[in-house]
């Protein structure tokens, strides 16, 4: 299926309220509503984002560079009315096996109203033309168990579920007091 007409470019400043608002919608899906923390300050203080104007896509990325306080970037989809509709919200990390870097794709999201129209699909080859732009190894992601459409969706693009890991994260109190165990 070609995907319906649409327009992806990295985000620009005045894209943050509709990535905020594609942000709230994802957890909603996701019954995490609660646990959103993001403001459109804190998502501009964070993302590398491009100039006002730039219309590039991932294979030349064109936006802030990426440091420590701005470590991600975000891929926008705009469709034929040029309503943004979708997110690909990515960093790079590296594997030591393979000595190079990757992307790993924080959230993926398209409303409801625009799925089915190939719209995912295409925002997952914009970052493999990135990954594959910067000689890099692999475009990975995590998608939660219960999320069969997502599941399916996935291994029909020819990702492999990697069932031998299993997701381990601190945070809040727990990296804090990780932190200052050796203090």
């Amino acid at each position: 299926m070609a995907p319906s007409p649409c327009t992806v470019r990295h985000a620009r400043r005045e894209d943050i309220p509709a990535i905020l608002e594609l942000i709230r919608e994802l957890a909603d899906y996701e019954h995490e509503l609660h646990s959103v923390e993001a403001t459109e300050a804190t998502l501009i203080e964070t993302l590398a984002l491009a100039p006002d104007g730039v219309t590039s896509t991932s294979t030349a990325p064109n936006t802030e560079p990426i440091t420590p306080s701005r470590p991600a970037r975000c891929l926008v989809l705009l469709n034929e009315e040029q309503k943004t509709v979708g997110m690909a919200l990515y960093f790079y990390n590296y594997s030591t096996w393979r000595a190079k870097a990757g992307v790993y794709l924080e959230d993926l999201y398209v409303r409801e109203t625009e799925r089915k129209k190939g719209y995912g699909k295409r925002l997952l080859v914009e970052l493999a033309k990135e990954v594959e732009a910067m000689k890099g190894g692999r475009l990975d992601w995590s998608v939660l168990k219960w999320n069969e459409p997502s599941i399916k969706f996935y291994e029909s693009i020819g990702a492999i579920p990697q069932t031998e890991w299993l997701g381990m994260r601190v945070e809040k109190e727990a990296l804090t007091m990780l932190g200052g165990m050796l203090d």
